[in-house]
Order: structure tokens, then C-alpha cells, then sequence
């Protein structure tokens, strides 16, 4: 089965059909799925125009405001699961991640021992383009607090270019994955080894978006900063684990059926 490749967007009109077409041009493996969020600047309506181009290979979950990049994610972490991806990967909108970095994270998974690839910017052969001093160092100083309260031997912990395979999400209690903005990042990861996968991180050089505005904000910071202390105290006592196989992903088709049920007989 293909691989899926998941981008939330929000206002990126800019940036998705262009990003859509190259990530096609150089893959033939790989899907994508958008997922949007109500975004008033019509991004919606060009994953449309381009799902002409690309039949079966492209798709889009539309939502109604922002709801948040951590529920984005687990959506469609349900919806790539119930389909059959064995590896599903995230992505930013923005070019921040470049997508010939698409195929080494999937080598890291595929036939690297990883179960989990990190893109990172903070391992040898990393590093930023065009990124604020500031940012850099907030982005380095967050990963390593996170490092020191949670243990956990990942140096990006915050980056948003990841490729898990299927055993991976099949094994997480999606449900009990709680931040919405980047502090999901940290408690994705945190999960994983929590229940033992092999984290990979691949170097990637990350670059600070050209068109569009960027989404963070000071309640992201203060997410990252109280929710890692959260994240380590909840540890003590929170099991990430599936008990039930499959549950979310029943859940999701459920959903899914009531849903069109609704619009029958509307």
C-alpha cells in the first residue's frame, strides 16, 4: 500500500499547489492528504481544482474554523489507518520542510530499523535557513527542556516532519493524546517511546517560510512550556496504549457512516 503524506493547512494559498505538484512529480508512491481548516482564503478550492489532476492519489478532509494541528493530525491518522498507509508521514504546508526529504525518512522507516523518522534540525548534517535568531533559540531551548523533564533522547523534539509506520499509530491510544499545537509534536514522540519504538532522527535543513504568515503564537509557547510538565507528571500514571486494536480507527469509521446516513436523508 502507498505511503500518505498529511498537510494541515490554514490560509496557505500560497504554498499548497505548488507543493501538491512537486511532491507528485517526484513520487509515485506516495499520497496526500489535506486537511483544512475553513481556511477563508479559498486553499480548499485549489486541493480541489488539483484533485482533477491527480484522481485517487490526492484527497481533502475540510473542517469548519481551527480546530487545532494536534486534532488535524490524529483525523487523519484515523482516516490514513482505516485506508490501509503503512506509512504515514507529516508535513508542514510551508516549504519550511522540502520534500526530497520525503523519500529518506521513509528509508529511515522502511529499511533503517526506525519505527518513528524525525526530520531534525538539530542532529549532525541539521540546521535552519532564514529563521529569526530568536526563533532558533527558542526552538533549541525547548527541546532541550523537554529533554531534561521527559528524558526523552530526541533532540528536535518540536519538529513536525515525521514519518510513522502503521505499527506505530495501530499501537497508540490516539484518543489519549491531548495538546493541540506544538507541544503535540513532543507527546507524539513521547508516546512512542514511552512504548518502546525506535526513534530515528534524519538530518534535514528547515527553512523559514517565503509567502503566508506564520502561526505561531505566545499561547504555543505556554502550551510547550506547562504542557511538558504535564506531559512528565501524567507519565507517571497515563498508559498511551491501544488496549483495544483498531479502536480508533472503528471509531473514525462510525463516524464516518452516521455521517453519511445524515446526509441521505437530508
Amino acid at each position: 500500500m502507498e505511503n500518505i503524506v498529511i498537510i494541515p493547512t490554514y490560509n496557505e494559498k500560497e504554498n499548497i499547489g505548488q507543493l501538491i505538484d512537486i511532491i507528485f512529480a517526484q513520487y509515485n508512491n506516495f499520497h496526500i492528504l489535506v486537511i483544512d481548516d475553513g481556511s477563508p482564503d479559498q486553499t480548499a478550492v485549489l486541493v480541489k481544482e488539483r484533485q482533477v489532476k491527480y484522481t485517487g492519489k490526492l484527497f481533502l478532509e475540510e473542517r469548519k474554523g481551527k480546530l487545532g494541528l494536534g486534532t488535524a493530525y490524529i483525523h487523519g491518522f484515523k482516516w490514513a489507518l482505516k485506508r490501509g498507509y503503512q506509512y504515514i508521514f507529516e508535513m508542514d504546508a510551508d516549504f519550511s520542510h522540502n520534500p526530497k526529504d520525503l523519500q529518506r525518512l521513509y528509508e529511515a522507516c522502511s529499511t533503517g530499523g526506525a519505527d518513528v523518522a524525525v526530520g531534525s534540525r538539530y542532529v549532525k548534517g541539521g540546521g535552519t535557513i532564514n529563521w529569526p535568531r530568536n526563533r532558533i533559540m527558542l526552538s533549541k531551548g525547548g527541546s532541550l527542556y523537554t529533554r531534561i523533564i521527559t528524558w526523552m533522547p530526541v533532540k528536535d523534539t518540536t519538529a513536525g516532519f515525521v514519518c510513522y509506520s502503521r505499527e506505530v499509530l495501530e499501537s497508540l491510544n490516539l484518543d489519549q493524546i491531548q495538546f493541540l499545537g506544538y507541544a503535540f509534536q513532543i507527546e507524539m514522540k513521547f508516546a512512542a517511546w514511552k512504548l518502546g519504538f525506535k526513534i530515528k532522527e534524519v538530518p534535514i535543513i528547515f527553512e523559514d517560510r517565503k509567502f503566508g504568515v506564520s502561526k505561531m503564537h505566545k499561547g504555543i509557547v505556554k502550551e510547550g512550556i506547562w504542557g511538558v510538565l504535564k506531559l512528565r507528571w501524567q507519565s507517571l500514571f497515563k498508559d498511551y496504549r491501544n488496549r483495544v486494536k483498531n479502536s480508533g480507527i472503528a471509531d473514525y469509521a462510525a463516524v464516518g457512516q452516521s455521517e453519511q446516513v445524515l446526509a441521505k436523508t437530508k
